[in-house]
């Protein structure tokens, strides 16, 4: 019996494919060594590519995402009017055998000119911009998270248990006493006078703490992490003018947005870690075109500015559903039947910085004690552990925001989340009710009636 040939649609007849290298691309329009051409990787290289491109009717481009290496290529193609698609490394894989640059970018053009290649998510210039200076932002914070590490070690070789006295030594009082040991007071008794007021242990206890052994090594030490502290905390503050300045250039441009005013979240809390110059809680409803994300228990600063400079208001809607969504997190339960019988339902491996926001807001609601997250996150760790409800929480999360920003649907929990002051108010109604229905005078219990009007 002869051999038999498998024809298959031809999706893009005029199509290209680019094996994307360090060095040098090389760039195949069709199945031949003779359609094979290799460039450099210099700008004035990928205008000649682009414009070779051209001359041979090429009017779609697949290349694979190695490192950073694509960007300035995929840039180039683009303003050239070319439909470029970046696929993921793991779908452009050849079958076994030799592997060499011309059949990798061979394999990429029959792949694309079958139509069997999809492309992956990337978000609009304006959100690429701005996802640049929160990551250079988030960069500097993991710095000065190492360096914290480093002094908090120091601190400890010296005899100075900083840690042990204060909950953060990188808050107010901590700072303070470190700067004034790289000033030379080591006397414990003056350290103890800059305890900040809302300091819960007493001046004593923690003058206790901090009897130094003068080590000159380890205070040259201490004194060199303090500084890089410092010169890592102005420039997160200088991040932070830049997104500031970027955030009010997008509102200029578009007026509408500046209009719309966000219900006050005087019950959030805010991590230290958070922009000092900027009211996200405000930006983020304007920014969205007028979704409250900060309704959302357990969503913070953090969460949020995460999904504006990652996605922005136009990235949700490149997603058909919200379990296309839920599946680009790598947040879905990666389903392997074979044989009729379900073999795995693992959720698939990989992370990107919106997945890491939102399971940090899941751990959050996982504290929560009267929300309807909160009791959703409890019945599933009491099943399956906590790990699992972190997960399942975070999926739940995606789903409440994919529906938010893209069907403008408001987040309504049947049990809305009381903060402190709202259950306070609460509990005073139901008290005044029951005094009234009871005919009980107020001065009979002690109170003074002033405070129940």
């Amino acid at each position: 019996m002869g051999r038999r040939k498998v024809k298959m649609d031809i999706i893009h007849p005029h199509a290209a494919g680019i094996d994307i290298g360090s060095r040098s691309h090389y760039v195949a329009i069709g199945q031949t060594d003779s359609e094979v051409k290799e460039f450099g990787v210099f700008a004035e290289d990928n205008e000649v590519l682009a414009k070779w491109l051209k001359q041979h009717n090429v009017k779609t481009v697949a290349m694979e995402s190695t490192g950073t290496y694509w960007q300035n290529l995929y840039l180039v193609l683009q303003e050239k009017g070319f439909e470029v698609i970046l696929a993921n490394g793991k779908f452009t894989k050849n079958i076994k055998g030799r592997k060499t640059d011309v059949q990798d970018c061979q394999w990429i053009q029959k792949l694309h000119t079958l139509g069997l290649l999809t492309g992956s998510f990337l978000p609009d210039d304006q959100t690429e911009q701005l996802r640049t200076y929160c990551r250079q932002r988030t960069a500097w914070l993991n710095q000065g998270a190492a360096v914290i590490q480093k002094m908090q070690k120091f601190l400890r070789l010296l005899n100075l248990r900083l840690d042990v006295a204060v909950t953060d030594i990188a808050g107010l009082t901590g700072l303070k006493i470190i700067d004034a040991i790289c000033k030379g007071i080591t006397d414990p008794k003056e350290l103890s006078k800059l305890v900040h007021r809302n300091c819960k242990k007493s001046p004593q206890e923690i003058a206790r703490a901090l009897n130094c052994n003068h080590r000159q090594d380890l205070l040259f030490g201490l004194k060199q992490e303090y500084e890089t502290y410092k010169f890592i905390r102005v420039k997160i503050e200088e991040c932070d003018n830049h997104i500031k300045i970027f955030i009010d250039q997008h509102f200029n441009q578009n007026p509408e947005l500046k209009e719309l005013e966000a219900p006050k979240k005087i019950y959030k809390k805010r991590n230290k870690n958070a922009p000092k110059n900027m009211d996200l809680n405000q930006i983020s409803y304007q920014y969205f075109g007028g979704v409250d994300l900060m309704t959302i228990e357990g969503v913070s600063d953090r969460t949020v500015i995460a999904l504006m400079s990652e996605l922005g208001p136009q990235g949700f809607k490149k997603f058909p559903t919200y379990k296309h969504f839920t599946s680009w997190l790598r947040l879905a339960p990666n389903n392997k039947i074979s044989g009729g019988k379900k073999l795995s339902r693992r959720v698939g491996k990989g992370s990107n910085n919106v997945k890491i926001a939102l399971r940090r807001a899941a751990n959050v609601i996982g504290n929560l004690k009267d929300s309807h997250l909160g009791q959703f996150f409890r019945r599933i760790a009491y099943r399956k552990g906590r790990v699992a409800a972190i997960t399942a929480t975070a999926r739940k999360l995606v789903v409440i925001i994919w529906k938010m920003v893209v069907e403008k649907v408001p987040y309504n929990p049947p049990e809305p989340y009381l903060f402190r002051d709202q259950k306070r108010s609460k509990m005073l109604k139901e008290l005044k009710k029951k005094i009234n229905k009871l005919n009980i005078s107020p001065m009979e219990l002690g109170l003074n009636i002033s405070n129940l009007e």
